[in-house]
């Protein structure tokens, strides 16, 4: 009988001890709470707008190569994609900047800063896009040259979404940079994917001769 009396008195001390704890973290996650939700409509949700019409006229100019510097740069009458991108983080924008400057400096040969710039997006759940974006960093890693990291890029790029644009176009990369780290098993394999898993493809169209080539080395 004291037994249970001590361990009644001793949960009342435990809670009473601790009240005081237990109010301040409760109070603490209502005031985090209320943060992120004032953070989320007061500053994020203005910014995003914000963004979004800088957004539009960068993306006018990315389809202009001779424009493209604007696109990236600004001209001091709008914001540039690097603007975009540093002032705006946090927003769907910033992030589709991301992927911009990639292609953009890649398609410049400036490498590091493609990769650098790619490795920021973030997924969106695009079945087009997100693979689009990794296999754009697999380019960058091949056109320098970096064929292991090219490898590795358009692996993740194959196993991000099954369909029948990105897939095959990321497994014939895939089965060329194999033949150059001269790994021609793993090559015929990628090629044989796209023949076997995706014969509607434009990639399958032509890829009885990759095919053949690797097969003579083996």
């Amino acid at each position: 009988m004291s037994t249970n009396l001590n361990s009644t008195d001793q949960k009342g001390s435990f809670f009473q001890d601790n009240q005081k704890s237990l109010i301040f973290i409760l109070g603490a996650i209502v005031v985090l709470i209320l943060l992120y939700i004032g953070y989320q409509k007061l500053y994020l949700a203005p910014r995003t707008e914000t963004a979004a019409n800088a957004m539009f006229k960068a993306e006018e100019f990315v389809l202009i190569d001779s424009l493209q510097k604007k696109a990236i740069d600004g001209d001091g009458s709008f914001a540039g994609l690097k603007e975009i991108a540093d002032e705006y983080s946090n927003t769907p924008s910033a992030n589709i900047a991301y992927a911009y400057l990639g292609g953009l400096y890649l398609r410049q040969g400036n490498f590091q800063e493609a990769i650098n710039y790619l490795k920021k997006y973030s997924d969106t759940g695009s079945e087009i896009v997100d693979p689009l974006v990794i296999g754009l960093i697999g380019d960058a890693y091949s056109d320098s040259h970096d064929y292991k990291n090219a490898a590795d890029y358009y692996q993740k790029a194959v196993g991000k979404s099954k369909n029948s644009y990105t897939t095959p176009l990321f497994l014939k990369k895939l089965g060329l940079v194999y033949e150059q780290l001269n790994e021609y098993k793993k090559a015929e394999e990628a090629y044989q994917q796209i023949k076997t898993d995706y014969p509607q493809s434009n990639e399958a169209s032509t890829i009885d001769g990759p095919l053949a080539r690797v097969q003579a080395k083996q």
